[in-house]
Parts: C-alpha cells; sequence; structure tokens
C-alpha cells in the first residue's frame, strides 16, 4: 500500500466491519447502507492489494493481515476521537452564546457590552435576539427556557423568574414612568394634568406586558385615569418610541431602566415623581452544569457587576 492513507470513510467500515464480524451490523452503527460497506471494504482491499475479509456461509473471518493491523486501527481511530473531543473542549473554553429578549439586547446590552470585550478579549461572545412564545410573562415556561437555551448558555428574559429547575437571578427590577426631551416639557417637575398638552407616544412592548398598556398602568396609579389625553403614535419598538420622545414628537411611558444612554445624555427627562414598580424583570437563566463553566461564570458575574451599577445610579 502507498504511504498516502486511504479514504478515512474506506478504514471507518472496515474497522466497524471487523468488530462487528458483520457488515449488516457494521452498516447500522455507521448509519449507511451495507451495500455502501461493502463498498468501502472492496475499495479498501484494493488499495492494500490484498484480501481482508474472508466471507463464509456463516459469517465473516478476518485474513491474518487484518488481523494483525485493525489493534492500529482501532487505537488510531481512538486518538482522532480524543483530538476532536480536545478541540470541542478548547472551543467551548473560549465560546459563549447568549439568548436575549430583543429591546433588552438594544437598550440595555448593546451600550455596555464593549466593556465586557475588552475586559474578556479571549471569550468569543455570540448574541442572539428571541422573542417570547407568549404575550403572558407569567405564561412563560421551564419549556421556553429550555427552548432559549438550546443553542446558548446564557438567557436573559422578560420574566417573572419562575423558571423550575434552572438557575435564575434577577438582573434588573423594572418600572413605568413617562419620558420626554426637556426641549418639549423643560425641567420643571410635571403633574398627571400637564400631560394634556403633549401627544402620548406608545409602544407595543406596553402591551406585551400581560395586555396592560403602560400608560394606562401609570395614569391607573397617578389616579388620573379620567384625564382626557391626546392619543399620538403606536410605535412597534422600545427604540423607536423612546427615539421619537428624544425628538420631541411626544411623550411617551416606558421602562427607564432601558433608556440609561439618553437620560445620561439628557436627550430625555423623566419629569414625573412616579415610578411605578412592575412585578417581573429582565432575569438571567442557565443551567447549574453551564454555570460550572469559566466563560459563562466570567459573563454572568460581568452582568450582576454592571447591572447594579445601574442599579444605583439616579433617573
Amino acid at each position: 500500500m502507498p504511504d498516502r492513507l486511504p479514504p478515512l470513510n474506506a478504514l471507518r467500515a472496515f474497522e466497524a466491519v471487523a468488530r462487528h464480524l458483520s457488515v449488516k451490523r457494521a452498516a447500522a452503527e455507521l448509519f449507511v447502507t451495507p451495500a455502501a460497506i461493502s463498498h468501502q471494504i472492496k475499495l479498501l482491499e484494493a488499495l492494500a492489494g490484498r484480501a481482508l475479509l474472508v466471507r463464509k456461509v456463516r459469517g465473516i473471518e478476518l485474513t491474518d493481515a487484518a488481523r494483525a493491523a485493525l489493534p492500529h486501527l482501532a487505537a488510531g481511530f481512538e486518538q482522532l476521537g480524543s483530538a476532536v473531543r480536545e478541540l470541542r473542549e478548547s472551543r467551548l473554553d473560549t465560546t459563549l452564546t447568549v439568548s436575549v429578549a430583543p429591546s433588552f439586547a438594544t437598550c440595555w446590552l448593546m451600550p455596555r457590552l464593549h466593556h465586557f470585550l475588552t475586559a474578556a478579549p479571549e471569550i468569543d461572545v455570540r448574541i442572539t435576539a428571541r422573542t417570547r412564545q407568549s404575550t403572558a410573562v407569567g405564561a412563560q415556561s421551564r419549556r421556553e427556557a429550555e427552548a432559549w437555551l438550546t443553542d446558548a448558555d446564557v438567557a436573559v428574559m422578560l420574566s417573572d423568574g419562575t423558571f423550575p429547575g434552572f438557575h435564575v437571578e434577577r438582573l434588573v427590577a423594572l418600572t413605568v414612568t413617562p419620558l420626554a426631551s426637556p426641549k418639549l416639557v423643560g425641567r420643571q417637575r410635571l403633574t398627571p394634568a400637564d400631560l394634556r398638552q403633549f401627544t402620548l407616544l406608545h409602544d407595543d412592548m406596553g402591551r406585551l406586558y400581560n395586555g396592560e398598556d403602560f400608560w394606562a398602568l401609570w395614569l391607573d396609579a397617578a389616579r388620573a385615569k379620567k384625564l382626557k389625553l391626546r392619543h399620538g403614535a403606536q410605535l412597534s419598538h422600545t427604540v423607536l418610541a423612546l427615539e421619537a420622545a428624544a425628538e420631541g414628537v411626544g411623550v411617551v411611558a416606558t421602562l427607564p431602566e432601558l433608556a440609561q444612554p439618553q437620560l445620561e445624555a439628557k436627550r430625555l427627562v423623566a419629569p414625573f415623581d412616579l415610578r411605578l414598580a412592575l412585578p417581573y424583570g429582565y432575569y438571567l437563566v442557565c443551567t447549574e452544569e453551564a454555570l460550572q463553566r469559566k466563560p459563562v461564570r466570567t459573563f454572568v458575574d460581568w452582568l450582576r457587576s454592571q447591572a447594579n451599577t445601574a442599579a444605583n445610579q439616579p433617573i
């Protein structure tokens, strides 16, 4: 046989047949047809220039040459398997995949992510934005967490935090309050009655919270539900609503926790004293097994630190 190795498929087919002494069982193990196995054996015999199997009525026997080569071939496949496992483990040691809710990804995570990439340049971070299966926050379940974590190490989900069987911790507690451009409302404190001067902006996130509109929730808490206010634009995403408010289009009832970049830049202000606490927030969800991996622990520790810093910043 020449020094050049024969095709790996032919070697694998021979090793399986030699181990089972059966073409049929080898084919079942390798998920191919018996005809495909026989073809690979004939190819290997042609390359070797000698017979490897003796086909008899009651089964298959190995030739002397095949019997001598089999232990070396089996050891070779074991070494190949070890090499592949090392490659996979090496990748797992440096790769982190995160599933996140779109609004959290855009408004909270992305403005901060460069800090993590700078602090941990050895970790390859992959971010996937995922939407919820249910419009009711409390309806999220173990099954949905499993779906979010199918191809991810960590998920950050809008939830009430009920995910039995998983490691769960609240990252961001959420509140609702009106936000607006200082060019539109000035910098003085306002009362609910002052809202009659302005156009109200709505985003779909408000209605995703168990179907309860943010404006309705906040006005009810402010005991101003009967105010006749001007309905304005309905926007499909929190980013659009925040940008419209920053441009002075109107006032939006939203989550100030997602608007910190605009608040810090003074493009938005919170002109009301009332901030209504919500019974849900953004929760980190992962398996206990995933939490044992160094990249996951590093990222979770960083998320906690960022969340604690954000929680202590004034709105």
